[in-house]
């Protein structure tokens, strides 16, 4: 019975143990924040860190002019930057990448010929 209340105790010292270091970790997180830096919140928002003048909150750019203030506490992690393309690009069967063109349609050659054989049998 006491090896029992012993292995019970050692397993709860080694869990509060890992929950009290994740912890230690994301406060550490959320001090570190600087100005620019791009972040999730809990809720799965994404934004860039426009201020951290307060102690328990930030200002976070969700779109762009659209300022919000969220609690220091709600920002999960830190992501990586956004990259943006200029270019739709697709890439078609052969693996050749394929500039889209609005009002235009991509037809692929083998299904034009298809078409025609089509239309002449008739």
């Amino acid at each position: 019975m006491l090896l029992l209340f012993g292995l019970l105790g050692v397993m709860m010292y080694f869990m509060s143990r890992r929950q009290r270091r994740a912890q230690e970790q994301q406060v550490a997180l959320q001090n570190s924040l600087t100005i620019g830096d791009r972040v999730m919140t809990t809720s799965g928002l994404y934004g860039t860190v426009i201020d951290t003048s307060d102690d328990s909150t930030i200002g976070i750019e969700i779109a762009p002019g659209v300022e919000t203030e969220w609690l220091r506490a709600a920002v999960r992690e830190k992501v990586g930057p956004v990259v943006e393309d200029d270019e739709d690009v697709v890439e078609d069967a052969e693996g050749e990448d394929v500039d889209l063109v609005e009002d235009e349609t991509l037809v692929d050659e083998d299904v034009k010929d298809d078409t025609k054989a089509d239309t002449k049998q008739k």
